[in-house]
């Protein structure tokens, strides 16, 4: 399980995100740290794991500002 911070991309780390779990190993369990803002980010990012087929495992407030999702990257059966 590896954390990775995003907070300092701002709204674009979404790209980076998904770079990152094609990089790792099938079943890896990453988790991710980014800004929420006006928390369009947090629906954007469940939205941007499910269309690459990953799996979502958690999503939750930090702090005030940030927002972790938690990514294993086992692809979600049947599209589920």
């Amino acid at each position: 399980m590896q954390r990775y911070d995003l907070r300092h991309l701002g709204d674009d780390f979404y790209g980076r995100m998904l770079e990152i779990i094609d990089e790792t190993s099938e079943g890896e369990v990453s988790i991710f740290m980014f800004e929420i803002g006006d928390f369009s980010a947090v629906q954007k990012s469940a939205d941007a794991i499910k269309e690459a087929g990953w799996t979502l495992l958690n999503s939750l407030k930090f702090n005030e500002t940030d927002w972790t999702i938690v990514v294993k990257k086992v692809k979600v059966a049947n599209g589920e």
